[in-house]
């Protein structure tokens, strides 16, 4: 999935790039399989802001995506590759035999007309799903639930793929994409491949307004504010933090410090932490 850019004629050109989109096969969704999704723009029930840097974007439709494949053993043929605005990966409408239709993240390489399928006797190929025990090892795949049934929730954006590593008793050891060694659950579900649009991390935005499009308002250091709006405000001309550590604009560490549990559940199945 190449990447277009731009001929440099504003500034807001000048090293920018999209993606040439060639894989899309259709522009509007699927109607039955879309749901209005109101966004709360960072603000809670009261109107204040508590996540920052959220607000304005383009409308969007959220399509209803399968991440639990659970149609077993029910062949299905991909009819489109559509664009999602919800995520950076692209999307594929599964037509299945019983005439249901669904939409599940297009790996690399699936392309219109490929027959996919999920269950334990099917074909170790791009888009078919199956449990980790009956994957071979070395296989690359994503859309990984972390409980057996719960669906998919690991390694979904554009360009991703866990390995599978080992199978040692009643676990399944896998590596993320971060660099992470963890254990699963052998009946937990996975989908064959690498999610597709691997370009899109080499994408430019190449002007502010592109972000503000996408939802994302302009970020101001806490240096630069004053001392009734940040922690780290205030001063003549270019003043340091002046506290030990950098804190959010609500008093708590930031900027390296760890905020996972100490104590969270999944730590006994953590080998080795992802790359810093």
């Amino acid at each position: 999935m190449p990447i277009r850019l731009y001929r440099t004629c504003t500034p807001g050109t000048r090293n920018r790039s999209v993606s040439d989109f060639n894989e899309i096969t259709k522009t509007t969704p699927e109607k039955k399989l879309t749901v209005q999704c109101k966004r709360s723009y960072g603000r809670n029930n009261r109107g204040i802001i508590t996540s920052q840097n959220h607000g304005g974007g383009q409308k969007r439709l959220y399509r209803i995506i399968d991440f639990r494949r659970n149609k077993f053993d029910i062949l299905g043929r991909i009819v489109s590759i559509e664009y999602d605005p919800n995520r950076n990966s692209r999307i594929a409408l599964v037509h299945y035999q019983d005439g249901e239709k669904r939409y599940i993240l297009q790996p690399k390489g699936l392309q219109v007309g490929d027959i996919v399928s999920s269950g334990s006797d099917v074909s170790i190929q791009i888009g078919n799903a199956l449990l980790l025990k009956d994957i071979p090892l070395g296989t690359e795949v994503h859309n990984l639930e972390c409980n057996p049934g719960g669906g998919g929730k690991l390694v979904r954006a554009a360009g991703t793929s866990a390995q599978i590593v080992a199978k040692e008793g009643t676990w399944v050891t896998l590596r993320m994409p971060s660099g992470e060694i963890r254990l699963l659950s052998p009946n937990c579900r996975a989908t064959i491949g690498q999610v597709g649009n691997i370009d899109y991390s080499n994408i430019t935005i190449g002007k502010a307004g592109r972000n503000r499009w996408l939802g994302r308002r302009p970020h101001v250091r806490g240096v630069v504010k004053n001392p009734v709006d940040h922690p780290h405000g205030g001063g003549e001309g270019r003043a340091p933090i002046g506290r030990k550590h950098p804190v959010t604009p609500w008093g708590r560490p930031t900027l390296g410090h760890k905020t996972r549990s100490r104590h969270k559940y999944s730590d006994s199945l953590i080998i080795r932490r992802r790359k810093k």
